[in-house]
């Protein structure tokens, strides 16, 4: 898994120079309509903890984990009052009792972060983590089959989110959108529910 050293964020979450410290917008809209009523979720890679923070807010019960220790330390230390489970663990060696364990798995731009092997193995343990009748989010930037990417990040293309309907997963539907940065650049993303069969 990509280890980050928070160490550079000088004991201040702000100080994280890719911490939005607000959820991802797109999972916020999507919770609107998907209340967990106690129902188990994972937030893959969870960063600072503001994913997962959302989601247990929309009554889901969270696990949340990330390979940065230091990460996972601040996410606690910022949602001490919750009880989120933040867990230090790494996506290529998951707890077996992981295994098909969720109602709900959240991705975030983890995929997009890979490449090569480790981009392909990340796609069968995040799907790994659906229960029968579970659902996945995920959320990425996206580009056209055959184009390039000088990532990182790699956005995800339609030929490779076709691999999770390979491990078991259906596509319920995909909203395309587009993020606008300071920089004047317009980045298509994709937020996309599956379920697993």
């Amino acid at each position: 898994m990509v280890s980050r050293n928070l160490q550079g964020g000088e004991g201040r979450p702000a100080a994280v120079p890719w911490a939005d410290l607000a959820p991802k917008e797109m999972l916020v809209d999507w919770l609107r309509k998907h209340a967990g009523d106690g129902r188990q979720a994972v937030d893959i890679a969870c960063d600072l903890g503001d994913n997962a923070h959302a989601l247990t807010q929309a009554g889901w019960k969270i696990t949340a984990f990330d390979f940065a220790e230091d990460a996972i330390v601040w996410a606690g230390k910022r949602f001490v009052d919750t009880d989120i489970d933040f867990r230090v663990a790494d996506l290529f060696d998951l707890p077996a009792d992981w295994e098909n364990a969720f109602d709900l798995v959240h991705e975030c731009y983890t995929l997009q972060a890979l490449t090569g092997d480790m981009r392909e193995a990340a796609f069968t343990s995040v799907a790994s983590l659906v229960k029968p009748g579970g659902k996945l989010l995920v959320i990425t930037r996206v580009r056209p089959d055959g184009s390039e990417a000088a990532g990182p990040p790699w956005p995800l293309t339609p030929a490779e989110l076709s691999r999770f309907a390979d491990l078991g997963l259906e596509e319920e539907g995909t909203l395309y959108y587009y993020v606008d940065r300071p920089n004047s650049r317009v980045i298509p993303h994709a937020r996309i529910v599956y379920h697993k069969v």
